[in-house]
């Protein structure tokens, strides 16, 4: 019976995510999803209290779990690895899907056009993006206080890395059909970020 019912969640998420790419956020209905999945409102509503949890559930599922395995890296990294190798861990790892999953993209250009007409911006950061800086925060913090960085504004140095990571693949979510990164340019990226961000501008 477990297997089922988290096959059956797993199948509405998918439908949901296929609908509010279809049709935004906004315009999606839940009795279009039920009428898409054969189904009730109340199955759906026993799975997600509300269309927001069911927005949250789409995006940990293809939009943000890269950045839950990134920031996995960052909660037990081995004690013996140098601040640099933990960094590009965490970086390949995040840029990596974000930068090889159609729906990924397609879930971020969703939140992008509908932030601006509801709440939708706010639960996407809060369902993921929040919950990595929170976590990379910790971690800069922590080497702060070892002496590996210098002291200052934890949370800030973690929106600026998050930012250094993703300053060339950006312009993806603006191009119609952008290629893949294979592996050597995703590690490429995430050295330039790393250096940039420990040892600055000033060579």
């Amino acid at each position: 019976m477990k297997v089922r019912t988290e096959a059956r969640r797993d199948a509405i998420v998918d439908a949901a995510a296929e609908l509010f790419q279809e049709c935004g956020y906004e315009r999606a209905s839940m009795n279009e999803l039920a009428r898409r999945l054969g189904g009730s409102k109340a199955t759906l509503y026993n799975y997600f209290s509300s269309k927001e949890s069911l927005l949250v559930a789409v995006v940990k599922a293809y939009a943000t779990g890269h950045l839950s395995d990134a920031v996995d890296g960052l909660s037990a990294p081995l004690p013996d690895l140098p601040l640099e190798t933990v960094l590009t861990r965490f970086g390949e790892r995040m840029l990596l899907v974000l930068t090889n999953d159609g729906t990924a993209l397609a879930v971020y250009r969703m939140v992008i056009a509908e932030a601006g007409r509801s709440d939708i911006g706010m639960l996407f950061h809060d369902a993921g993006p929040g919950e990595a800086i929170e976590s990379l925060a910790a971690f800069l913090a922590l080497a702060m206080q070892k002496g590996q960085l210098g002291n200052a504004d934890a949370d800030l140095r973690a929106r600026q890395f998050l930012a250094l990571v993703t300053a060339q693949t950006n312009m993806r979510l603006y191009q119609s059909d952008p290629a893949p990164l294979d592996v050597i340019e995703i590690k490429q990226l995430v050295k330039n970020a790393v250096e940039m961000f420990l040892y600055g501008a000033v060579r």
